[in-house]
């Protein structure tokens, strides 16, 4: 039993012959282990500022369709990619950049609102996500539907 624990520790101790401080290039790294700075990550990441994240349609009337565009600019150092944009309702419709947006440069979210059937107040969530950190952001629309008046 002696032998048998004594030629598995040698083998433990020889199979690899690398040495744990020597990791090899080829290893995948995360940015934040490799430099040891969360602030060196951010960095190189791409942010998304909006020039506002919330838009008041004000006063519609039932079966208007009304568009808003949701500006930014990629102020971070790395492009930013859009990979998906959603509403929170079916009579809301995102829609995104497909191409990144370089740093400095700008695009927008449209977002279209199908006021039919919608009477009353409504407060509509767009959940936008991209290669940012967070990766996901929301934009929020919010009105007040009233019905069509009757002659």
């Amino acid at each position: 039993m002696k032998k048998l624990f004594f030629v598995a520790t040698l083998f433990f101790l020889f199979s690899c012959g690398n040495d744990p401080k020597k990791a090899s290039g080829s290893l995948v790294t995360n940015p934040i282990s490799a430099d040891d700075t969360a602030a060196s990550l951010t960095d190189k990441m791409p942010i998304m500022t909006f020039s506002e994240n919330i838009h008041d349609f004000g006063m519609l009337t039932d079966g208007e369709v009304v568009t808003y565009k949701f500006k930014f600019t990629n102020t971070g150092n790395a492009d930013l990619i859009i990979s998906n944009a959603s509403a929170s309702c079916g009579c809301t419709i995102p829609s995104y950049p497909k191409q990144p947006v370089a740093p400095g440069e700008e695009g927008a979210i449209d977002v279209q609102f199908n006021s039919s059937g919608k009477v009353g107040t409504f407060d509509k969530n767009i959940t936008i996500t991209s290669n940012t950190i967070p990766n996901q952001f929301y934009l929020v629309i919010r009105g007040e539907v009233k019905a069509k008046e009757t002659k």
